[in-house]
């Protein structure tokens, strides 16, 4: 018998997926609306997993109780008579209060329900919703499967997890004026303020992520060589040196640098150096350049992405 724990995230993994599939759908009128649905309820339902996980697997841990005073509080009940349980928005703040939720995990998730009841509650047809939701989504993806893989350790690469870019899913060819009226112009900055506290957009975990992809025939020297393929372990992208750079611009000075700005105690001793020599076998964090590529001995240089820090937040107090 599965933990319930591990049903609830089982259940999640399912309700994303169904969400993923229905957005990549390329004739699918409520595609928007759906994916936001699902995709709040594959959270909801990760975030219960954890905090099972966290509490002993007690399912009374997820339970609303009300009333006042030393008595014992009573559990909330529906119409039914069915117990209420903890809200998404609850168990965000909870777990990132105990430093299990990223922040910006947690900032995406607020974006996230906001387009959900604004789909739920009403509608709205301005072509600018589907940018942000995209950008929205895509993020809110990511960081589900990052979620999954902290916390529970679950490999999610038998799924297709991506949201195919507006390109593939859009057949609108044609521009038209944009009039936004009040509540439109209200959503759209308040998804505007939120994803703008994003500082570090490579980080592992995400408020909104720009998705871009085109295929263009080239004969330039520097144009990037892709392999196409239904075989997902053949996609093969050869990165050039000032790709490379874009995504690793720190060197060990930069790194440093900015650790000694972002926490409170941090030292340059061999506390730092240990954490930093341990992540250089990652290469979501670390990128090594080697003055002979073909001679693994020959001098090195490594090169960090803004995303290492995410591993240092785990070793040291940021500053308030």
């Amino acid at each position: 018998m599965k933990a319930r724990s591990k049903e609830l995230l089982d259940r999640a993994i399912a309700a994303m997926v169904a969400a993923i599939e229905i957005y990549n759908k390329p004739s699918f009128p409520y595609r928007a609306e759906s994916f936001t649905i699902l995709a709040v309820n594959g959270w909801e339902l990760l975030l219960k997993a954890k905090w099972l996980a966290d509490h002993k697997n007690r399912l009374s841990s997820l339970y609303v109780r009300q009333g006042l005073g030393t008595k014992r509080k009573r559990i909330k009940k529906t119409a039914a008579g069915n117990p209420f349980t903890l809200g998404l928005d609850y168990l965000a703040n909870k777990l990132r209060e105990s430093g299990a939720l990223n922040e910006n995990a947690r900032l995406n998730l607020q974006v996230l329900s906001e387009l959900r009841d604004s789909a739920v509650h009403f509608y709205h047809e301005n072509p600018r919703f589907a940018e942000r939701l995209q950008e929205i989504g895509a993020a809110a993806v990511k960081n589900f499967h990052a979620a999954c893989t902290d916390w529970f350790g679950e490999n999610l690469s038998r799924f297709n997890f991506y949201l195919m870019p507006l390109a593939f899913v859009s057949s609108s060819g044609t521009s038209e004026a944009i009039v936004l009226n009040s509540e439109e112009k209200r959503l759209l900055k308040y998804v505007s303020d939120l994803v703008s506290k994003d500082d570090q957009p490579e980080s592992r975990y995400s408020v909104a992520v720009n998705v871009a992809l085109r295929f263009v025939k080239s004969k330039a020297q520097e144009a990037m060589a892709v392999k196409v393929t239904t075989d997902p372990s053949a996609l093969a992208v050869r990165l050039t040196e000032e790709q490379i750079r874009e995504r690793y611009p720190w060197d060990y000075w930069e790194l440093t640098s900015r650790c000694q700005g972002r926490y409170a105690d941090f030292k340059i001793d061999k506390k730092y150096h240990n954490i930093r020599k341990s992540l250089e076998s990652d290469s979501r964090y670390v990128h090594i350049r080697y003055l002979d590529p073909e001679n693994p001995h020959s001098a090195k240089k490594a090169f960090f992405s803004s995303g290492i820090l995410d591993r240092f937040d785990t070793h040291y107090k940021r500053n308030s």
